[in-house]
């Protein structure tokens, strides 16, 4: 175990990085409203957040993590060496039962890929095909271009399809409402007799940034190529047909999707003192797309509960039961992580006391976001005053995420951080999606969040109830 001063991340800090990190320690903090667990806990959730800003390892860790392995999609070699070297460093910093456990994952590859605009002007089109397309015959495909706003607008437009690419320029307003374009549009273009389809990236704002992302095919009709473009050539495409231009795109995509192969989830533990079975777990997924570095989307999050767990483990608190920190592999691209660890800890699960992932940026964080039982909820109330001095101790409605997911309906209550995410969408699967877009101090502030709730479920007397 080493201290989070001498390793080789942290001594390139300045003083000022550390000085501006402890300025923000929670002893200056207004108390929280007086309860039990408060009262019990205030002096370890003081010593765990004033550590964890005290400077930049975090982000320090995450640069060098992102730098050296790059984007890290499910089935590529990038991903296996990332595993490998966070195996590596947890045993040297003292965690126990470090392992891995073996998954079968999809193995899409992107292959070289392009659009353009041929009609009415010549222009690059900054695209990305989507998670799980096919690609276009070898020349690309070249056709006439239709563009409709919405799943009702191509049914009254589907005459029209025949033969032409069919664009999905749908404005973003949330995610869950626009995202079905980008999972489903294939499906539904094919079926109105499109050769290919492309959607305006999901996300509220770009710099001619085009969002990638998994899409589906089923049995209904035929697999067509489906691609992303960006938000403002979307809407240049989208004037020119209501000027009744001639519109005529070519695409050229050598995706495929090659046998699934075999990757790891990550498992690693801080042993509990008095109930060693009974598991609070915490983590995130170490897989990303295969653009950008996956900084935003998740390997903040991997290094913010690694190193919640880490600063447990250099403060020397360990709670009653034991903290399992999980790097799940596959999410982006099919869950195959999350449902793996399910069926792998299934008589576990019981035991299983809270899951806690984090997966929407490492952002500031504003409230605790929880799913579960009235009663656990209810517990859960009384610890969040903890966070007030980060400004975190609000308690939301929903928590968890979708390697958790699977645990859910065998009664595991999941929760995870809420944090500030403005500029989330804005990064969002793009080679945008890097380091710099993600401030140390933001970071930390997750990292302490993550290590005060899980220390705190994890010490409690009583565990959670299910009820």
């Amino acid at each position: 175990m080493r201290h989070p001063r001498g390793d080789a991340l942290s001594r390139c800090l300045g003083a000022a990085a550390a000085a501006l990190f402890v300025t923000a320690s929670v002893q200056a903090q207004p108390r929280a409203t007086s309860n039990v667990i408060v009262e019990a806990y205030r002096s370890a959730a003081d010593r765990i957040i004033t550590a964890a800003l005290a400077d930049s390892a975090a982000w320090q860790k995450l640069a060098l993590f992102t730098d050296r392995f790059g984007p890290r999609i499910a089935g590529s070699a990038a991903l296996e060496r990332a595993i490998d070297w966070i195996l590596a460093e947890m045993k040297a910093e003292g965690f126990e039962n470090v392992r891995s456990e073996q998954v079968m994952v999809p193995n899409w590859v992107r292959g070289r890929e392009s659009a353009e605009l041929i009609e009415p002007r010549r222009a690059a089109l900054p695209t990305l095909g989507l998670g799980g397309s096919i690609g276009t015959p070898s020349g690309g495909i070249t056709a006439p271009v239709l563009v409709v706003k919405s799943y009702d607008d191509l049914k009254a437009k589907a005459g029209e399809a025949q033969g032409k690419i069919v664009l999905f320029d749908v404005p973003f307003t949330d995610y869950n409402q626009t995202v079905p374009y980008r999972r489903y549009g294939a499906v539904a273009a094919a079926r109105a007799g499109a050769v290919a389809s492309m959607i305006r990236s999901v996300g509220p704002f770009g710099l001619r940034s085009p969002h990638t992302g998994e899409m589906y095919y089923d049995s209904t009709a035929r697999p067509i190529p489906h691609f992303a473009i960006t938000i403002e050539d979307a809407a240049m495409l989208h004037r020119m047909q209501d000027r009744g231009e001639r519109i005529v795109v070519r695409v050229e995509m050598e995706a495929e999707t090659r046998p699934n192969v075999q990757s790891r989830n990550i498992i690693a533990e801080l042993i509990g003192r008095e109930k060693p079975d009974e598991i609070v777990l915490i983590g995130a997924h170490t897989d990303s797309w295969d653009v950008g570095t996956g900084a935003m989307d998740n390997a903040g999050a991997v290094i913010a509960a690694w190193e919640a767990v880490r600063l447990l483990l250099h403060l020397r608190l360990t709670p009653r039961r034991t903290i399992r920190l999980v790097g799940w592999t596959n999410e982006e691209h099919g869950n195959s992580g999350g449902l793996a660890y399910r069926d792998a800890h299934r008589v576990e699960l019981e035991n299983h006391i809270v899951a806690m992932e984090s997966d929407v940026g490492t952002f500031r964080p504003t409230a605790v976001g929880f799913s579960g039982p009235p009663g656990a909820r209810a517990v859960i109330r009384e610890i969040v005053p903890l966070l007030r001095g980060i400004g975190a101790d609000s308690l939301a409605s929903r928590g968890g995420g979708v390697d958790v997911a699977p645990l859910t309906r065998y009664g595991v209550p999941t929760m995870s951080p809420h944090v500030d995410g403005s500029r989330y969408w804005w990064y969002h699967h793009t080679e945008a999606d890097t380091v710099d877009k993600l401030d140390p101090r933001d970071l930390a502030l997750n990292v302490a969040l993550m290590a005060v709730m899980a220390y705190v479920i994890a010490d409690l007397q009583d565990r959670l109830p299910r009820q």
